[in-house]
């Protein structure tokens, strides 16, 4: 089980697409929780989604070329 940033699920950098992929969770939903989540710890997981955002490898889908 490896995290990765999708390129099929995302809204903005597709963070929280990959990671409702590789848990097998609704990603509408998870997107409200991180929202909550967000609020709730002053902003310390907006940290963490920017840090994901930019240590995270994309997902490489067999057919498609990312260019």
């Amino acid at each position: 089980m490896k995290l990765y940033k999708s390129t099929t699920n995302k809204k903005i950098s597709g963070v929280l697409g990959g990671l409702s992929e590789v848990l097998n969770f609704n990603s509408s939903l998870l997107r409200v929780i991180y929202i909550i989540l967000t609020f709730v710890t002053s902003g310390f997981t907006l940290l963490l989604y920017i840090a994901a955002a930019l240590l995270l490898p994309t997902d490489v889908k067999q057919g498609t070329a990312n260019k």
